[in-house]
């Protein structure tokens, strides 16, 4: 595999006169996990339709697992997995004879096909079902098995367009510890979610799409340095004790029905000198708690709405 698994330059595609992605540049490295983010509408699902060769791009660069999309996309096919917004899974078949089907679609032998289909039930825990109908199984398990199904191949790079919409979240932390066992293995994982915990938890990278554009791009920890939005809440034994803080600390945003103080404080050292002036006027907090920057701000403020919002709505904030 190259050091990119991914590398996308230019990409361009509109239908009439509504442009959905206006020259994108992506570079995922092989062996990692990768999210998009972005609001209803902004384009992901198109990203990935493109980059797993069922859509055709108006302009723009595409290799995946090292093979140009333009002129090797039978290469391209090879080398990956796809797992959609919606399962594939046939629910009148059984939990092994869905993976079996996959493994005739792969043209594998047949004494192969049974032990790849036997591998994969056990490697995503469901044996339990091998022998019942899909459609008898729960949406976790109807979801591990739509992945397993995409792992027959044995594809390079795996695509997950929104894999964990509707699950409860015992299922979607089950599915994240699969994608970690993927990428432990070599795999390369590019995830679109609207769960920005789901980027938060998994991604090494992650990109914000918004108006067919990367608005930003880089770790996790990275981006949510790009907001401001840290404060400390401190609560306060009764009103005088309020009042004497609220003097203290001029700037901050009292509530004295809950007996609160809110004041901007990014960081440790801002955090101690608050501590150390209420102190020194003899303040002394009944407790206190911290808000830093998370991918919820980053997004909020990169877009200017929520992640479930849709491009109608669009009112960015920042360029």
């Amino acid at each position: 595999m190259p050091e990119y698994a991914i590398a996308v330059t230019g990409l361009h595609k509109s239908y009439g006169t509504h442009d959905v992605l206006r020259g994108v540049d992506l570079h995922v490295p092989t062996g990692t996990v990768f999210a998009l983010l972005g609001p209803n509408g902004a384009g992901k699902t198109t990203v990935v339709t493109i980059l797993s060769t069922l859509l055709r791009p108006d302009a723009g660069r595409v290799r995946v697992a090292g093979h140009d999309l333009a002129t090797e996309p039978d290469a391209v096919r090879a080398a990956i997995g796809v797992t959609g917004q919606f399962s594939a899974v046939d629910g009148l078949l059984t939990g092994e004879e869905n993976l079996r089907l996959m493994a005739d679609l792969h043209h594998l032998p047949r004494a192969e096909a049974r032990e790849r289909a036997r591998e994969l039930l056990e490697r995503f825990d469901l044996t339990g079902i091998a022998a019942k109908p899909a459609s008898s199984c729960s949406g976790g398990m109807r979801r591990r098995l739509d992945l397993a199904m995409t792992l027959v191949g044995s594809p390079q790079v795996i695509f997950l367009d929104e894999p964990t919409t509707g699950l409860d979240p015992r299922s979607r932390r089950d599915l994240w510890a699969c994608v970690r066992d993927l990428v432990a293995a070599g795999v390369t994982v590019f995830l679109t979610t609207q769960y920005l915990e789901e980027a938060d938890q998994l991604a090494d990278d992650v990109a914000v799409l918004d108006g067919g554009r990367i608005v930003a791009q880089g770790s996790p920890a990275h981006l949510k340095t790009l907001v401001p939005g840290g404060h400390v809440r401190l609560n306060l034994p009764d009103e005088s004790a309020l009042a004497l803080a609220r003097r203290t600390l001029p700037g901050a945003v009292a509530d004295p029905d809950a007996l609160t103080l809110q004041l901007p404080a990014d960081g440790v050292a801002a955090l101690r000198s608050v501590l150390d002036r209420l102190d020194a006027a003899g303040v002394d907090p009944a407790g206190l708690t911290t808000h830093t920057p998370d991918l919820d701000d980053v997004f909020l403020a990169l877009t200017g709405h929520g992640a479930g919002s849709s491009d109608d709505d669009r009112k960015p904030v920042l360029s």
